[in-house]
């Protein structure tokens, strides 16, 4: 009787160890789908970053700047660079030798110049001023249009400034004239070499008169 017991107790035992075996496996079935759908999240995350647009495709392209304003057309007006300056021979009378100032249009399209230029003595490697500017003689004439190639003139009156007193004077070398052409700011040079007085005298070492045709 105590046999049939024991094996009784050892056949239970056994059952009860496959029903938790079965038990286990059961639970471990159930833990499987968990595990794949936690697998599934990153793949769903991932799905929508590609999917996204990234920045550089979503910036807007960079506009077309417009086309700068075209520069003002100039006053028409003859400028320094425009020209082409050179001294031709005169008359002398009572002590002023007169020579001609050309004015030549070198610029490839039309000017026009009117008036009196600037006209002064510069002398050294700085090319300063020696006395004072020429004096306006004579009325100013009208607007002179010049096409490219064609030149306009103005006269100009070299003074002998050893007539003056010396000390009055301080006659200086002078190495060529600055030029300023009519209602221009910028100069030009023109080499001729001569005598001024950087001193003060009581007239005009030079005169200069409006600009005529030829």
């Amino acid at each position: 009787m105590t046999m049939v017991r024991s094996k009784m107790i050892s056949i239970g035992g056994l059952v009860a160890g496959s029903v938790g075996l079965l038990l286990l496996s059961a639970c471990g079935s159930e833990t499987t789908p968990v595990a794949q759908s936690s697998s599934a999240t990153p793949s769903s995350s991932s799905a929508e970053t590609s999917a996204a647009p990234s920045a550089s495709s979503s910036t807007p392209a960079p506009a077309e700047q417009p086309a700068p304003n075209p520069q003002p057309k100039a006053d028409g007006l003859c400028k320094a660079g425009d020209v082409k300056l050179s001294i031709a021979n005169g008359d002398a009378a009572a002590g002023t030798v007169y020579r001609k100032l050309v004015i030549t249009n070198a610029s490839g399209h039309p000017c026009t110049v009117q008036g009196f230029p600037g006209v002064s003595y510069v002398t050294g490697a700085d090319g300063h001023q020696v006395g004072e500017a020429a004096f306006r003689d004579g009325a100013k004439g009208q607007p002179i249009q010049l096409n490219n190639g064609e030149s306009a003139s103005t006269d100009i009156g070299f003074v002998n400034v050893r007539n003056y007193d010396e000390q009055a004077c301080k006659p200086t070398e002078t190495r060529g004239l600055r030029v300023y052409l009519p209602q221009e700011t910028a100069s030009n040079f023109v080499s001729v070499q001569g005598l001024g007085c950087a001193g003060k005298i009581p007239g005009n070492q030079l005169t200069v008169k409006t600009v005529h045709k030829g």
